[in-house]
């Protein structure tokens, strides 16, 4: 397959391609421009000494500050992005193989069942955009900045306190809206911009906003400034490589599917192929895996003031253990990596099953050669798959731990990592996302030119 871009001249052409790119670029400087909004009642000088206390820690605030854009570290009415959305989603693919019910009302009528899965996911959105609104307000309040006989906070925040109960539910329900508002923004862009790809490139534009920033933080240190330009560019050159060469893996198995009759005669059987996914799971596992080892640390830090010493000094090592996230912290990173790899397989396994590709295979006549129909074909193809996923699971545990692996590169080069390695996580976990965004675009793009009539398209076979 030979790439070219001679179709680019086509759309600008096409008066309902040209269309929906202008409407997709108006509804994305929209989602920038809220997403500076700033929550009300914030302490903007608290905030900025947590920022620089977190910068660079490469933990869980540092991944979901990558989601949302930057609109974390910013205390924005759009802090959460679209985050809640996507968990809510996660939440409904896990039950929905769990509750024979619901397996049943999507295996019966898929289309339907996608409108039902897809109306639910809204509704979840709500509560699980307030619960996240409340552990990032009490996340921010953790960090404060003591002035003499005052202990300051982020933002007061205490919604059944008669002092604050006013303003803490209204950044409640602000930030819950904002969040269902960023949402919106996506569907229209799915709607009425490039099709499908609404909620990814929110994301997506989040990103690329932050590049500047984090370039110029890069520049900054003076001691080792063109070391890590050098390296950044590296890493980020091998990284779309190894994105490119993972996403686009595919293992080919084959398929021959009936003949047809044409009047008194039967058509010899043709000869397919089913082409599965190296990884099919995205970054879910990354989500899952970075959400699941804040528990410990979230847990931990309700019982470190205890007045059983021995119980505190536990939970305080529970706490240090999760909470620290720096090259020395060898336990952690081996969990981290460990738990994207099973995400990863779990993950994969429950798409899979879900899409029953044995018994499709067999209503509509075709065989896998050597392979019974039915249910031995789909245990054939979940083997296969789980002999590829293992590249995929394996690739995305890297790329979870290259801030560790960063580090102790940089370490043994005597160069300080402590403002460098955020960047990095950011460059990998972000790679993954926007070379997935892009090349969807250009498929859509592709499809849409196609579409309209120009052969002369941006994929040429």
């Amino acid at each position: 397959m030979k790439s070219t871009f001679s179709g680019w001249h086509y759309l600008w052409k096409s008066e309902d391609i040209r269309r929906k790119l202008v409407i997709t670029l108006i509804l994305l400087v929209i989602f920038r421009i809220a997403a500076n909004v700033p929550a009300p009642g914030v302490d903007q000088e608290i905030l900025k000494a947590f920022r620089a206390s977190a910068s660079g820690s490469g933990g869980f605030l540092d991944f979901l500050n990558l989601l949302s854009g930057g609109t974390i570290s910013n205390f924005s009415l759009l802090s959460m992005g679209v985050y809640p959305y996507i968990t809510a989603q996660i939440i409904l693919q896990l039950l929905i193989p769990i509750i024979p019910s619901l397996q049943k009302r999507i295996q019966d009528d898929p289309r339907e069942g996608r409108r039902w899965q897809e109306k639910w996911t809204y509704y979840l959105s709500v509560p699980m955009a307030a619960l996240s609104a409340i552990g990032q307000i009490n996340l921010f309040n953790s960090f404060t900045l003591s002035t003499p006989g005052i202990e300051r906070k982020v933002l007061e925040f205490g919604l059944f306190d008669a002092e604050t109960a006013l303003v803490s539910w209204s950044v409640l329900v602000a930030m819950t809206a904002g969040t269902m508002f960023a949402i919106w923004l996506g569907e229209l862009i799915s709607e009425y911009g490039i099709r499908g790809q609404g909620l990814s490139l929110i994301i997506f534009a989040g990103i690329v906003a932050q590049i500047p920033g984090n370039f110029a933080t890069l520049l900054a240190d003076e001691s080792s400034r063109w070391i890590m330009l050098a390296l950044t560019v590296f890493i980020i050159v091998l990284t779309v490589i190894a994105i490119v060469y993972v996403q686009q893996g595919r293992r080919n198995v084959p398929v021959m599917y009936p003949g047809r009759r044409v009047g008194n005669r039967m058509s010899m059987p043709v000869k397919g192929t089913m082409p599965l996914m190296v990884n099919l799971s995205g970054m879910i596992p990354l989500i899952f895996a970075s959400a699941i080892l804040q528990f410990p640390a979230i847990i931990a830090s309700f019982f470190v003031n205890s007045e059983n010493q021995a119980i505190a000094d536990f939970f305080l090592g529970v706490q240090n253990f999760f909470g620290a996230t720096g090259t020395s912290n060898w336990g952690y990173w081996t969990i981290y990596f460990l738990m994207v790899v099973v995400f990863t397989f779990f993950y994969t396994t429950v798409m899979f099953d879900q899409q029953n590709y044995g018994e499709n295979l067999k209503k509509v006549g075709a065989s896998v050669p050597g392979v019974l129909t039915g249910a031995p074909t789909q245990k054939y193809l979940s083997t296969v798959q789980s002999r590829i996923t293992l590249v995929g699971a394996v690739f995305l545990g890297v790329v979870a731990i290259m801030p560790f692996l960063l580090g102790l590169i940089l370490a043994a080069f005597n160069i300080s990592a402590s403002n460098n390695t955020g960047i990095f996580l950011i460059t990998s976990s972000g790679l993954l996302i926007v070379v997935g965004v892009v090349r969807d675009t250009f498929q859509n793009i592709d499809a849409e030119l196609k579409l309209h009539g120009y052969q002369d398209s941006l994929l040429v076979r």
